[in-house]
């Protein structure tokens, strides 16, 4: 019974499946907002820079302005990465392309166990 369940439906494709398609329909705004932000960000930061009158406060925004480009760059990187891993990884899941001594498949015939010749 539990088998045939399995066979029929693929719990893994019907739960995935609206998660993956969400992840790639808001990658593409989320990129362009946060470039948006990020660019009005750091042109606010270089503004307090030039701005800053003691080395003090000159210092406190060049630490602000590095931290924040350094952040925007690798929220970017990561954005793209699962953009670009979101299809290989759904091909590893799935077992298409995948590395054969790792099977996620789930066996769709029961198998009787043979009897050692040696026993």
């Amino acid at each position: 019974m539990l088998e045939m369940l399995l066979t029929e439906t693929d719990p893994f494709k019907s739960a995935a499946g609206p998660i993956v398609e969400l992840i790639n329909s808001a990658t593409g705004p989320i990129l362009a907002i946060v470039v948006a932000l990020g660019a009005i960000y750091s042109i606010f930061l270089g503004v307090k820079l030039a701005k800053a009158e003691e080395p003090q406060d000159k210092m406190k925004a060049k630490g602000q302005l590095k931290n924040a480009i350094i952040g925007f760059i690798l929220i970017f990187v990561l954005i793209v990465v699962l953009r670009v891993a979101t299809g290989p990884m759904l091909n590893w899941v799935n077992g298409k392309g995948s590395d054969p001594k790792i099977d996620m498949a789930v066996p769709t015939t029961k198998t009787t166990p043979t009897p050692n010749a040696g026993s």
